[in-house]
């Protein structure tokens, strides 16, 4: 009986979270643009962007991060676009996006056996992240797809912005924690439970220091 009262107050926690991507998303529609299977680059970085965020990989982390990569990576490299709703009103969204990030990362895997991959999450995308690396308060809803373990070892970096996870104290699972970097701004609500709504679009300052992590470890 307390087993089950702890994992319904983590899965409440879960949901905490949730409601504060609501309370704080103020972006514009998505592009609703198709993603495209990667050629093989040495480098495949894997974006999941953030709810209604605009843009093509998004506009506040992914877009950005992207540009910052191609001038900084040694490695040639291309940018996936997980396709997914991106939407906290549509229940499947989450699930939806990691069985997207899944079934990308085991078909380039296949397809290009020297492909190493970046994943990355801004806000709800990052929630999609943690559950694409079994991350447990995520990995434990339905239709969750996860990354088979002899696949850790393709991922190079994991890049997390304005987590709604880290209100619960969650982290990556230990296999991922040395390579992940997770950036939250201050005041941000999503990632900090601060008061200022215009942080969760504050990430510019993210971007080298993320870029720098990325090309110490392909």
């Amino acid at each position: 009986m307390a087993n089950r009262k702890v994992i319904h107050f983590e899965k409440w926690r879960v949901v905490q979270a949730f409601v504060v991507l609501l309370l704080v998303a103020g972006f514009g529609a998505t592009t609703g643009l198709p993603a495209l299977a990667s050629a093989c680059a040495a480098v495949d970085v894997v974006v999941a962007r953030g709810t209604q965020e605009p843009g093509y990989l998004g506009a506040v982390a992914g877009d950005p991060l992207y540009d910052t990569l191609l001038r900084t990576l040694p490695v040639s490299s291309v940018a996936y676009r997980v396709n997914y709703p991106a939407d906290l009103l549509d229940p499947a969204s989450i699930s939806r996006g990691t069985q997207d990030v899944t079934a990308h990362v085991l078909w380039q895997a296949a397809a290009c056996p020297d492909q190493r991959f970046v994943l990355v999450g801004y806000s709800q995308g990052a929630v999609v992240t943690h559950g694409v690396l079994g991350t447990g308060l995520v990995a434990g809803l339905g239709g969750i797809s996860s990354l088979p373990v002899d696949l850790e070892s393709r991922v190079a970096a994991v890049l997390l912005f304005g987590d709604p996870l880290r209100l619960t104290g969650s982290n990556v699972p230990d296999l991922y924690a040395w390579r992940t970097g997770n950036y939250c701004a201050a005041g941000d609500p999503v990632c900090t439970g601060g008061g200022d709504p215009t942080q969760h679009s504050n990430y510019g300052w993210a971007m080298w220091p993320a870029a720098q992590l990325v090309a110490s470890r392909v």
